[in-house]
């Protein structure tokens, strides 16, 4: 199974609207946002997906909390204050926004750790578990837009720039 990992959309509706093509052109099968949506209205263009959309809540979430829920709702997506874990093809995954949330001892039991925040790319091993962050997406950094694919089989992550 592909995952498509997005976070810190941060409401830059012409850089989602290209998100939303890089994942379909990579053919994922689910996508995880770790957070920082700050619009309902960045949801909509996610939904156009059709695929199962999860994640957390972020700081900058606060303000717009309510319609973010009710947005999620609507459009059947599953949105959370970080952290949570869930599995998808006998994997654990732990799904945080700010890397402040992941525990100093991982689990033994998760395989991967997803996170945002920060607006730069993190790929490392952490206690046996994969840890990724694709970075920025929200156009703040100029030149350095992406997104990021992980195959839950292989453990493997890809960086997709834009």
């Amino acid at each position: 199974m592909r995952i498509g990992v997005v976070g810190d959309t941060h409401n830059m509706m012409t850089n989602v609207d290209q998100i939303v093509e890089l994942f379909r052109e990579a053919r994922v099968e689910r996508v995880v946002h770790t957070g920082d949506i700050t619009q309902a209205k960045v949801l909509d263009r996610f939904a156009a997906l059709e695929i199962p959309l999860l994640g957390v809540f972020g700081n900058n979430d606060a303000g717009t909390r309510e319609s973010l829920t009710a947005q999620a709702e609507r459009a059947g997506m599953d949105f959370v204050d970080p952290p949570r874990t869930i599995e998808w093809a006998d994997r654990r995954i732990l799904v945080a926004h700010d890397p402040e949330e992941i525990p100093p001892t991982v689990p033994a039991d998760i395989d991967l750790i997803l996170h945002g925040h920060t607006h730069r790319h993190r790929l490392e091993d952490h206690d046996g578990a994969l840890i990724f962050n694709p970075g920025e997406c929200a156009g703040m950094l100029a030149g350095r837009n992406a997104v990021g694919v992980v195959d839950l089989l292989s453990l493997r992550a890809e960086l997709l720039r834009f």
